[in-house]
């Protein structure tokens, strides 16, 4: 919605929800943006004098003093369209810290404050610049007002689309238009925001504690922020004119109550005006100031204005080495493009120099730092360079919550009227109810001394109502009540930071504090009641108690103390009613500071009704949790809490890991909790103590060898989670010799025993003296296990050097441990922050991060303080772009929501239709940035080629025009209705192993492309172009193309016709479907099948859809689907090997699976924490400890390379053997096809594309003249067919095999009745198909079949599928270059061994075998190796391997160790190695054997290569 234009409520196709952030959102970030603009007045005022007054008006603007480096400005204020209202001045100014804002004070009081000139829109038209001043239209309805600045009268609303479309523009994620319960401004009354420096100074300096009490009508007010929290059942409010003095404006919630003091018959001053407000979030607007101010908007190193792209470091750098980049320059200096060649490995600076070479001849007045290389597509710069830190236009329009006053006036009170107890009770009963439905005790007690009435029936009430005659009686009780009243308010005001409280009569000095190091006393706290029963659970339960629980980083310090059992008590409403106090074995002074009070209400369920109870059931009934809350102990500035609370229960839902440590207020009927905690004369203080002077720190080699291999044992462990009571007592017994170990850190702070004041000391010591962690181990020290500010400080100082790209890819993580910071201000919350400031990426994906934990009850009070702290720092033009982008998403989850609900047959129309919405959006929004990714800037939508996915979720698949016009369009998949987050952890975590592997020099080829949730249930997917699924390309050899082995590899032949193209697409086939492998085995990926699995024609591979993960496997029936360990089926070995026999290259394989693997087993503790900090995001596949626990398994840390080697490589033996996975497949292509569109017409396998009689010419004749021997891919014959064509010279000759015959035939019988095609040769021959003989006969049916073709009817004869099979393929080019020979020549065998000796033992590992000759029958043997170590008198030394079947070229990895064997002998050994062919009656053939002496190896080395096999001297062996 533009900020110039409205529209009425109801009407247009968007609405306020709907145009990007909701109102939550906006009114938290205008209330940060309210107490940031206070204090940017407060510093101003300090700095110069405030005192100068100036008439209102129209006229000069006054002046602040200049900033550094800015002049000082005087603008004339533009005059205004209408009077202004009597009394008083509306606000007109623009409020923040930018130095470009003007600010007016009401009442005549001036800050000075420099204004640019901003065109008024011309009526009728958008205004680009949102404009934020809340003009009334004198009516009090926001949906009847208008915006504008300084007066300027807002133009009336227009309609820029057709009539029947009605739209708007996107508006500012600032500008506030609630749609209910909002205030109503009457003509005369005017907005006074004075005095808010007066609260500021103080909360500025030490934050004090005590409120501030106003004793008359003089002293200024103070401001009000909103709170985090809302008041329950509200009552609406009203405002009215009241007439009041400049100097000291007021806005009151109703008037039947001034605002001087007023007292009653009993000497009460009623209410006033709060002069509280939350401090926790005025030191969190505090702190934004600061960072703000510490990055001016002006300086360009911290504020570029363009959205960089992720860099490399240097370990990245070397694997450009040998990789040509080709880089071709268009200038209007050069007639012709200029193409030139750089190496992988060069920098951008250098890039850039070589290009300005080439285009421009005298460099001498060109600056090279003037230029900037951007990705073509990719928009990398911003339109506004300035938009992280500029134009922030916001107003101070402070939305309170409040209750209406209206209600505090007690008639029925006053003692010269007859005391009308019924009445009275009502009127109680509806301010209590106003106020949270809370009844105190002290109410409850005034009212037990009124006579029984209707509507309270309670024993304990006054039986003699004679007493109530005499006038004191009377006073006593209507003043007892009054005060109990009071003190309600005053509860409910303290509780929800309501803008109004009771007076009293003299102010409360600061208290002293004392150190809680130093109290003594035991912790303790009484518990009233549970108000707001709901009357479902006085029918379902009984018996009610609460269990209440001190915590610190979910480990409980004490034993639980537990209330006792009550019933649910009807007074004024259902409470239960425990008055009781819960006293903890536990000294203050043993307290952790950050110690969290957890109270759970539980109670017993009744028994069904009408039927008599069980004996014994009663013992047996279940007790069920009802709700809990959980609080600090000590508050933001580390002061013990006291006085009475009130407390709102979250229900009690299974599954929730990380617990809120603010009350549930949000839903308007939680049960409310009212605790009372002591009191003192002196605030108890938990300070920070200083690090111990002293840490011993002792070398590890100390330690005897017993206790080294137990402390290795349980540093190998590699997570803390699993760290038994034993494991930790170790760690923490011999901490003083880990420090050697960086990484053990984590581990050793999670086995310190007790955190309390006095053993602080030490801890931060032994903190101090650890070697600075890496960024992935200082991310094990933000789990919830270490709530301790000193340590969490610690940790984001260490990671304050991780660069940019690094940062985002633990973006969600750092997140996500939000939610264990204990306060709103942190140093993890300042770091975010921080960074998101100074670069655009960051803020852009933290701000989606932010949004979409939203959702999170528990915690969406805090992200939403912390999105508006976001807002409040990018600066008002990236606010523009979030809403930009989030009314987009909005609009894409209308259309896509619209699609999935239509029926099959409508839904093209009705997505075409919704995508004009679309269209509308660019022709409002020149340009939007996408959520995927900044740097995808697009400016309109092609809606021709758009369509959607015939799949349950129904997917819009959308194409944007790239902003850049030497860009390629932009093709996303939007989904609705789908949870996106597991597919973007699941990407995330594979993008980070791919970083890993090469870091490590280990290419994968993997395919990596973003997902991105834009809330839940709905999100972006990157679409990779030149991809097709397995399930279609299997399908083109039909339903059963998932048993069949070269489907694959046709297909990769199809789309890379030369034998370069071929061999590089095998290549990058190879090593990205390794990395698949150890990726989806790892994460436990399930649910794959043959349409979440893809190919690109470049040979990578890669896999989507990741909706079971964690080995969460989907079930068909009790069986679970997933039935191998990973997909590596038949079809993918038939690539890799060239064929149906395994060969050397699947030796390459299975050694980069194991590398691979190795090299993520070497991160394990980073996975584990990254997966361990979104135990709390709200996946239900990762919510527990025994999901994590699957990875842990996965990852085997404690096991060597070798033994996870060998592990892996029976791992990739399973998965290739199982049928299930083939069967899996086949259910889902038979399950597919409801879905197949009638119009899809069958493809040929081997045709890259189609052809038709239009690409070509008219086949007049086609002759099979012969045929030729092949023997790749298999062994046969190819026959070579002459095409001769209309209007052609000469013949085509074109080589096709039989079986291509036949799939020709077959996929015509798909379109065509049989009785319209010739009969084709049968398929199945007796004797030996691939003679020479079978060859001839079979190419005289096949003429007879091809004559028949050409002659058939016109629309079988010209059909596409005859005109794909004649066209000519590249193999056709060169007739008899398809006839691949056998290689000549003898190989010789050879065999690859890895060898090491440590502590006494050979650890001989047999890996591969390559070459090996068949037998003499022409079959592959079943080899196996026998090992000897000679010298053997003894005959004790064989070993020997399993054996391979149908192979000349196994693999084996399987270790084969030989033990007690001195080092002074190794020398002296040799290892005899026998190849041996596996026969019927234990008959073994000798392939080959191979004798390796050991004088080379040392002890601790391990030595692996091949190694010849030598010609065998005899035929067999026993």
């Amino acid at each position: 919605m533009s900020a110039a234009q409205t529209q009425k409520d109801g009407e247009g196709p968007w609405g306020l929800d709907s145009l990007g952030l909701s109102q939550r959102e906006l009114v938290m970030a205008e209330a940060l943006q309210m107490e940031y603009d206070a204090m940017s007045r407060l510093k101003q005022d300090k700095g110069g004098d405030s005192q100068g007054t100036s008439s209102q008006g129209v006229g000069k603007l006054p002046t602040l003093p200049p900033r550094e480096g800015q002049s000082q400005i005087d603008r004339p204020l533009p005059p205004c369209p209408s009077p202004l209202p009597p009394g008083g001045s509306l606000l007109r100014g623009l409020s923040g810290s930018d130095p470009f804002l003007n600010h007016l004070q009401p009442g005549g009081s001036h800050s000075p404050r420099p204004s640019p000139a901003r065109a008024t829109p011309p009526l009728g038209s958008y205004s680009k610049e949102p404009l934020y001043i809340l003009e009334s239209s004198g009516k009090g309805d926001y949906l009847n007002s208008s915006y504008g600045h300084s007066g300027t009268p807002l133009p009336p609303s227009t309609e820029p689309f057709p009539p029947s479309r009605r739209t708007v523009a996107p508006r500012d994620v600032n500008l506030f238009t609630p749609e209910v319960d909002q205030p109503k401004l009457s003509s005369g009354e005017t907005l006074n925001y004075e005095s808010l420096n007066d609260a500021l100074s103080k909360l500025n300096g030490d934050w004090p504690a005590p409120r501030g009490r106003r004793a008359n009508g003089d002293q200024s007010g103070k401001p009000v922020a909103r709170s985090k929290t809302l008041p329950p059942q509200v009552p609406p409010r009203t405002y009215v004119p009241i007439q009041k003095s400049n100097k000291n404006q007021r806005r009151v919630s109703a008037d039947p109550v001034s605002l001087g003091p007023r007292l009653n018959g009993f000497g009460y001053e009623l209410f006033q005006v709060s002069e509280e407000r939350d401090e926790e979030v005025a030191a969190f607007c505090h702190m934004l100031d600061v960072l703000r101010s510490a990055y001016p908007s002006s300086d360009r190193s911290k504020n570029s204005g363009f959205v960089w792209s992720p860099s490399v470091g240097p370990e990245e750098l070397q694997q450009g080495l040998g990789v040509s980049v080709k880089v071709t320059v268009i200038s209007d200096h050069v007639r012709e493009p200029l193409t030139f060649t750089c190496d992988g490995s060069s920098m951008v600076d250098l890039l850039i120099y070589q290009t300005l070479c080439y285009a421009n001849e005298d460099l001498d007045h060109i600056d090279v730092d003037h230029y900037l290389l951007k990705v073509c597509g990719q928009e990398d710069d911003d339109d506004t360079p300035s938009t992280m830190n500029h134009g922030i236009l916001l107003q101070e329009r402070p939305i309170r919550q409040t209750v209406e006053i209206g209600l505090f006036s007690l008639p029925a009170l006053k003692v010269e009227l007859v005391l009308h107890v019924e009445r009275l009770v009502q009127s109680v009963k509806a301010l209590c109810s106003s106020l949270a439905a809370v009844e105190t005790p002290d109410i409850t007690s005034a009212l037990n001394q009124l006579p029984a009435c209707p509507c309270r029936l309670q024993p304990r009430v006054q039986k003699d109502p004679s007493l109530l005659a005499i006038k004191e009686n009377r006073e006593k009780v209507v003043e007892k009540l009054t005060a109990a009243i009071l003190d309600l308010v005053e509860l409910y005001c303290s509780t929800f930071n309501a803008n109004f409280h009771t007076t009293v009569q003299s102010n409360r000095h600061t208290a002293p504090t004392q150190e809680a190091g130093l109290v003594t006393n035991v912790l303790s706290f009484s518990v009233y009641a549970a108000h707001r029963i709901p009357i479902t659970w006085a029918a379902s339960y009984e018996g009610f108690f609460l269990s209440c629980s001190l915590t610190h980083g979910g480990a409980e310090l004490c034993a639980p103390q537990h209330t006792s059992k009550q019933q649910v008590s009807k007074y004024l409403f259902h409470l239960v009613v425990w008055d009781q106090r819960v006293c903890f074995p536990v000294q203050i002074n043993q307290l952790p500071r950050e110690t969290q009070l957890t109270v759970t209400l539980y109670a017993s369920a009744l028994p069904p009704p009408g039927g008599a109870e069980e004996k014994g059931s009663k013992q047996r009934r279940s007790i069920d949790s009802l709700g809990w809350v959980t609080m600090p102990l000590f508050n933001f500035r580390h002061i013990l809490t006291c006085g009475r609370k009130l407390l709102g229960l979250w229900p009690s839902t299974p599954g929730s890991n990380a617990r809120s440590s603010s009350p549930n207020f949000s839903q308007p009927d939680s049960v409310i909790l009212q605790v009372d905690f002591p009191t003192s004369s002196f605030e108890v203080r938990f300070s920070t103590p200083p690090p111990a002077e002293f840490s011993p720190q002792y070398d590890f080699s100390r330690l005897d060898q017993h206790s080294q291999r137990q402390l290795q044992d349980v540093l190998h462990k590699k997570s803390l989670f699993w760290l038994t009571p034993e494991d930790k007592r170790l760690l923490w017994e011999k901490r003083s010799f880990c420090q050697s170990e960086s990484g053990a850190l984590p581990l050793v702070l999670a086995s310190a025993p007790r955190w309390e004041w006095a053993c602080l000391s030490d801890i931060y010591a032994l903190l101090r003296q650890w070697a600075c962690l890496n960024h992935h181990d200082a991310l094990g020290l933000l789990h919830a296990t270490f709530p301790d500010q000193e340590l969490r400080r610690t940790a984001v100082q260490w990671m304050d050097s991780i660069s940019d790209p690094e940062l985002l890819d633990f973006l969600p993580q750092l997140v996500q441990a939000l939610k264990y910071e204990c306060y709103l201000d942190s140093p993890l919350v300042r770091f975010l922050l921080r960074r998101a400031i100074g670069d655009m990426r960051i803020a852009h994906y933290l701000f989606w991060l932010l949004k979409d934990t939203l959702q999170d009850s528990q915690f969406s009070g805090r992200y939403q303080h912390l999105l508006a702290g976001l807002l409040c720092c990018v600066g008002r033009g990236l606010r523009e772009e979030f809403d930009r982008q989030c009314w987009l998403v909005t609009i894409l989850a209308k259309v896509a929501q619209s699609v999935r609900d239509a029926s099959p047959s409508s839904r093209q129309a009705i997505l075409r239709e919704g995508l004009e919405e679309v269209k509308q959006f660019f022709s409002v929004s020149s340009s939007c940035r996408l959520p995927l990714n900044p740097g995808m800037l697009v400016k309109a939508i092609n809606i021709q080629s758009c369509s959607y996915f015939n799949s349950n979720a129904v997917p819009l698949k959308l194409s944007f025009q790239n902003l850049d016009p030497r860009g390629d369009n932009i093709n996303v998949i939007f989904k609705s209705g789908d949870d996106l987050r597991q597919d973007m952890l699941t990407l995330q975590i594979i993008r980070i192993m791919n970083k890993i592997w090469i870091q490590e020099g280990l290419d994968m080829r993997m395919v990596i492309f973003r997902c991105f949730s834009t809330g839940r249930g709905r999100g972006m997917v990157e679409m990779i172009p030149q991809a097709e699924t397995l399930r279609k390309i299997q399908g083109e050899h039909g339903v059963t193309g998932s048993f069949k082995d070269r489907p694959l590899a046709d297909w990769l032949q199809k789309h890379n016709p030369t034998e370069d193209e071929y061999e590089k697409a095998v290549e990058n086939f190879i090593y990205s479907c390794a990395g698949c492998c150890v990726a989806t085995y790892i994460l436990g990926i399930c649910d794959r099948h043959n349409d979440n699995i893809m190919l690109k024609t470049s040979g990578h591979m890669f896999h989507i859809d990741f909706g079971k993960f964690l080995g969460h496997a989907q079930m068909f029936g009790n069986i679970k689907r997933d039935r191998a360990p990973f997909v590596f089926t038949s079809d993918m070995a038939y690539v890799i090997n060239g064929g149906d026999k395994p060969s050397s290259r699947f030796h390459d394989f299975v050694d980069l699976c194991c590398e691979a693997y190795n090299l993520i087993r070497k991160h394990a503790h980073l996975f584990l924490n990254l997966l361990g900090l979104m135990l709390s995001c709200g996946i239900p596949e990762l919510s527990d400890l025994d999901d994590l626990k699957y990875v842990y398994d996965a990852l085997r840390p404690h096991e060597s390379e070798a033994d996870a080697t060998m592990y892996f490589t029976r791992l990739i033996e399973s998965s290739l053997g199982s049928v299930a996975t083939k069967l899996n497949f086949f259910i889902h292509n038979l399950a597919q096809m409801k879905f197949a569109s009638s119009e899809e017409r069958p493809v040929l396998s081997f045709a890259p594309r189609v052809y038709t009689l239009k690409t070509d010419r008219l086949i007049r004749n086609l002759f099979v003249c012969r045929h030729i021997r092949t023997y790749s891919p298999s062994k046969g014959y190819a026959f070579v067919v002459k095409v001769e064509r209309e209007g052609q010279q000469g013949s085509v000759l074109v080589q096709r095999s039989f079986e291509e015959f036949y799939e020709l035939h077959s996929k015509l019988r798909l379109i065509f009745p049989s009785s319209k095609l010739p009969s084709f040769p049968s398929r199945f021959l007796i004797g030996r198909s691939r003679g020479e003989a079978m060859a001839d006969r079979r190419k005289d049916e096949l003429n007879g079949y091809v004559w028949h073709l050409v002659h058939a009817a016109p629309e079988v004869a010209q059909c596409d599928l005859i005109y794909t099979f004649f066209h000519p393929l590249q193999r056709d080019e060169k007739p008899g270059t398809i006839c691949w020979g056998p290689v000549s020549g003898k190989v010789v065998g050879e065999v690859k061994l890895s060898i090491s000796y440590k502590s006494d033992k050979l650890f001989i590992m047999v890996m591969h075998i390559r070459g090996l000759q068949p037998l003499q029958d022409g079959t592959d043997p079943d080899p196996y190796v026998k090992l000897y170590l000679l010298p053997d008198p003894q005959k004790t030394g064989k070993r020997k391997t399993k054996a391979a079947r149908r192979t000349c070229n196994p693999t084996y990895n399987e270790m084969l160790v030989y033990d007690r064997i001195p080092r002074g002998d190794l020398q002296q050994r040799v290892i005899h190695l026998r190849v041996l062919g596996e026969g019927a009656f234990w008959e073994n053939t000798l392939l080959g054997e191979a004798f390796i002496p050991l004088k080379t190896l040392t002890a601790g080395q391990c030595w692996a290569d091949w190694h010849q096999l030598g010609t065998p001297s005899t035929d067999s062996t026993r």
